[in-house]
């Protein structure tokens, strides 16, 4: 499986990036400015603590004067309440910002999802997919909420305590702040492997979720193969890499962390020893070196803390990277400004403007190439379809059948000509307003998880209970109701897999009757129902698509004899078009394709 790579920034920590997101933080911009106003007062009553203990030391220890003690204590309890009442109002806005940051973005990306083309997914697994809707936007509102909160407090403290002492006592202060330049030059050192290794990890959680996704989906499959030996090696190969790569991640923050506390500890030791002489020479009072070194061995946890946190700020934004990745992938098929404003879009359509479609299609000089193909697969094709004509289309597994019904339906667009619904170019409407009026049965139809009657409902959300019975009835659907124990109310399971195959082709078809579209497109729609039934859908077939036109892609090349045109495609171009007798005395590719069938079909009888 391929996968669509995001473009990935060379820079260890780039601004860039970042400011991807700020759509996104906007909306919550006041709240965010709450949150740093709370961490600068809290940081900065953390600052004072240490200098209520220098008061505390020479005014009730050094002098043994127990004056004013009530005060001070009233005053420290007051300040403890008062951080107290911050920390649980920041706690609350910043799990508000959390969440509502990760599903906006989850939300945006569900639906971007929705509108990109289908090339897209034949490129991208589920779990590629999954990873990103799930596990990188949850990791980026983490991030931008409680990562702020642990830079802004430790900064706004570091500076404070830096301020604090250099007043206190300047030469002491310049021993810890020799140490900061270290500590800076081992982020820069660390920060790009990190970041590296982060992105390496990413793309292996993608292929494990795309694993997992496969392993469950495939479940019968494999069995049906004997491969799951085969499934646990490849697994096994996929995890043992991302393993080693997250045991190289942990070894480089083994280095970085303990690093940092080494020259903490140093410098904690040179404010011990330098400090401790000038108050045995009576230079420095001992309250104000109590102060020091709370100070002192306090200002290393932040400094620790903001290279933790810069850690993972290097690390999430490879999740940035590559959820706007997903976002910035461009839409292959859109409307124009103006078609939006007069229909409206998928999420809000404006049917009241929307006109009625006959159903006419016209092929106009048009010319085709795959997005990620070389060469046209039409070139310079015509074709004019009335509206109520039965179009079939066949020819040899892989020949292309389905290219001219993709672009008839606007699932693809011409690379050159034009494509006409009811004499204009249906680009001039909305693609809601034509994939309104679709009905698709595809061969390996899907259902949802749900009830039987609430699958047949999506083709129309407004149908009743009786509707839903009645076009069940015209396709035999209810056939699979009276096998079922709590009829319409059964429920399907996870993508129809409490009904067979033939099953969910049924209900699949009473969907689109459901919604009563004006053109059909039947996909092999027969080729996995039993004789006896593709029978009755036959016959309701040819009342259900009277005045309706309609694409029939067909194996079974009994099932098409009556078509109004039959379109024969050979290596992805049309090589034969007109009616079954017309093509049978042509004696061409349509003539072999029928003898062969008719010749095989033969001998499964008599076999049989």
């Amino acid at each position: 499986m391929a996968f669509y790579e995001e473009t990935q920034s060379k820079k260890s920590l780039d601004i860039k990036i970042w400011a991807k997101m700020l759509p996104f933080f906007k909306p919550y911009r006041w709240l965010l400015l709450s949150i740093v106003l709370l961490m600068l007062g809290s940081a900065g009553i953390d600052v004072i603590f240490p200098l209520f203990q220098r008061y505390a030391v020479d005014r009730f220890i050094m002098e043994g004067s127990l004056s004013q003690l009530g005060f001070f204590i009233a005053f420290y309890a007051a300040l403890v309440l008062i951080q107290t009442g911050i920390v649980i109002v920041f706690s609350r806005q910043a799990m508000s910002v959390e969440m509502q940051v990760g599903r906006d973005l989850k939300r945006a990306s569900f639906v971007h999802l929705q509108k990109l083309s289908l090339s897209f997914y034949n490129v991208n697994s589920v779990g590629y997919l999954l990873a990103r809707v799930m596990s990188d936007t949850g990791r980026i509102g983490s991030m931008i909420a409680w990562g702020l909160v642990d830079i802004l407090w430790a900064l706004a403290y570091v500076v404070g305590v830096f301020i604090s002492m250099f007043l206190l006592n300047g030469k002491l202060a310049l021993l810890i702040a020799v140490v900061v330049p270290l500590i800076a030059i081992l982020t820069v050192f660390f920060q790009n492997k990190l970041l590296n290794n982060n992105r390496r990890i990413r793309k292996m959680n993608s292929r494990i979720s795309g694993a997992y996704n496969e392993g469950i989906v495939g479940a019968k499959t494999s069995k049906t193969l004997v491969i799951e030996e085969k499934n646990l090696r490849e697994f096994q190969k996929e995890s043992k890499e991302m393993y080693q790569t997250m045991l190289h991640g942990y070894k480089l923050s083994a280095i970085y962390i303990p690093s940092i506390l080494f020259f903490s500890s140093i410098a904690t030791a040179l404010v011990l020893a330098r400090g401790g002489y000038l108050v045995m020479n009576q230079a420095l009072q001992f309250g104000t070196f109590s102060a020091f070194i709370s100070y002192a061995v306090g200002i290393f946890e932040p400094i620790q803390q903001l290279a933790r946190t810069f850690s993972n700020v290097i690390a999430t934004q490879a999740n940035i990277e590559r959820v706007s990745g997903l976002l910035e992938k461009p839409e292959e098929i859109t409307d124009t400004p103006e078609v939006i404003e007069k229909y409206g879009d998928s999420f809000h359509p404006k049917k009241e403007n929307w006109e009625p479609i006959k159903g006419d299609i016209e092929f106009e000089d048009v010319s085709f190439k795959y997005p990620d193909g070389n060469e046209y697969v039409l070139e310079h094709f015509n074709l004019k379809i009335p509206a109520g004509t039965n179009v079939a289309i066949v020819g040899e597994t892989g020949a292309g059948k389905s290219t001219l019904v993709n672009l008839a339906c606007r699932f693809f667009e011409p690379t050159s000509g034009r494509v006409l619904i009811d004499g204009r170019d249906y680009r001039e409407r909305s693609q809601l307003w034509l994939h309104s009026n679709i009905g698709y049965v595809l061969q390996n139809p899907h259902l949802f998880s749900g009830t039987l009657r609430e699958n047949i409902r999506y083709g129309n959300l407004e149908a009743t209970d009786e509707d839903i019975e009645r076009v069940a009835k015209s396709v035999s659907a209810d056939t699979v109701v009276a096998n079922l124990e709590n009829g319409y109310d059964s429920d399907v399971g996870e993508g129809g897999d409490c009904l067979s195959t033939g099953e969910k082709q049924l209900v699949s078809f009473a969907r689109a009757v459901l919604a009563d579209p004006r053109i059909f497109v039947l996909d092999e729609a027969t080729s996995s129902i039993d004789t006896q039934t593709e029978q009755l859908i036959q016959n309701a077939i040819g009342n259900l698509l009277k005045n309706r036109t309609s694409f029939l892609i067909a194996h079974r090349l009994s099932t098409i004899r009556q078509a109004d045109l039959i379109l024969v495609v050979k290596d992805g171009r049309i090589v034969e078009q007109g009616t079954h007798m017309e093509l049978m005395k042509k004696r061409g590719a349509y003539f072999e394709l029928y003898s062969k069938q008719f010749a095989e079909e033969a001998a499964m009888q008599v076999l049989r």
